[in-house]
């Protein structure tokens, strides 16, 4: 080869590796700068909630109830009615959410009937809260006569979190490794043994956290129990599944828009609203040291 045209193919050669190594310093200082943009947006609101909310904070806050129509006292009832419906819309989606999970994993045969249930999963995610607590209004609310009740609003809230949990579930069964499931079977054991003894367990982090996550947005919402289960105000707290509920994303949205005295209760609307970011909060850093220790444990 003529030596000139070894060096022509050489330099451009070392033009497209600068080329290469132009775009890809582009590439990721624009990701630096997308990450750090979103941490300081989130910052400043986490910034401004606790400066606006943390003037309302105290233990009285947390224990009493709402007095002097509700420009004073605490959110102990709104409290416990949001523990009330997220533990009631947890234990009716997580069994429902985990077998439909193992069935499409493990069981299902790859066809369009499994893709048709796919995307409709997938479909119900994404719609929008208020058309659940409409069907939920008119189905257990109206149609079995549950009426407006913590029961009506925990089976409601089920609904909008189940395709959540079914598509976290789904996600981290697949994760376990092939080689777990064909071990075990070689070994004689069943499917559902393999299942129930190697792949859950494998995949109870992954389980986990989609079901935080789906109690997490089931706490936060407010269309949906506005027409099942919430209540304007309450003096004493439900005694039965049957009651009415107060809840904080409820009580937030009457101090906002129903109240006379907005700026008497605004100190009351930001501490009701940190009081729930950190309940949600809570809630996700328990899971992921939950999920860790889990890990850890079982060194998968």
């Amino acid at each position: 080869m003529v030596p000139w045209k070894d060096e022509k193919a050489t330099s451009r050669m070392n033009k497209q590796g600068s080329r290469r190594k132009s775009i890809q310093v582009i590439a990721f200082s624009f990701l630096g700068v997308a990450s750090l943009s979103a941490l300081i947006v989130l910052g400043l609101i986490l910034y401004f909630m606790i400066a606006q909310g943390s003037k309302a904070i105290s233990w009285g806050f947390i224990t009493q109830f709402p007095r002097h129509r509700m420009t004073e006292g605490g959110i102990y009832p709104a409290l416990v009615g949001s523990f009330y419906l997220g533990a009631g819309a947890v234990l009716v989606a997580f069994p429902l959410a985990v077998s439909s999970a193992i069935w499409l994993s493990e069981y299902a045969r790859t066809g369009w009937w499994v893709r048709t249930i796919r995307v409709g999963v997938n479909t119900l995610a994404g719609v929008p809260s208020i058309v659940f607590g409409l069907l939920g209004f008119a189905f257990f609310v109206k149609v079995l006569g549950f009426g407006v009740s913590v029961l009506a609003g925990a089976f409601t809230l089920a609904l909008l979190i189940l395709p959540i949990i079914i598509r976290s579930s789904e996600e981290a069964l697949r994760s376990v490794p092939r080689g777990f499931r064909e071990g075990s079977l070689a070994l004689g054991a069943t499917q559902w043994h393999t299942v129930r003894t190697i792949v859950l367990p494998a995949a109870l982090p992954g389980i986990l956290t989609g079901a935080v996550l789906g109690v997490s947005r089931a706490v936060g919402e407010t269309a949906p129990i506005m027409f099942t289960a919430a209540a304007f105000y309450m003096a004493k707290l439900p005694k039965s599944p049957f009651d009415k509920v107060m809840a904080l994303p409820y009580h937030i949205y009457v101090m906002a828009t129903e109240s006379p005295s907005y700026w008497c209760t605004k100190d009351l609307q930001f501490g009701t609203a940190l009081v729930l970011l950190g309940l949600v909060l809570t809630l996700n850093l328990g899971v992921v040291v939950w999920r860790t220790r889990l890990r850890r444990r079982k060194k998968w």
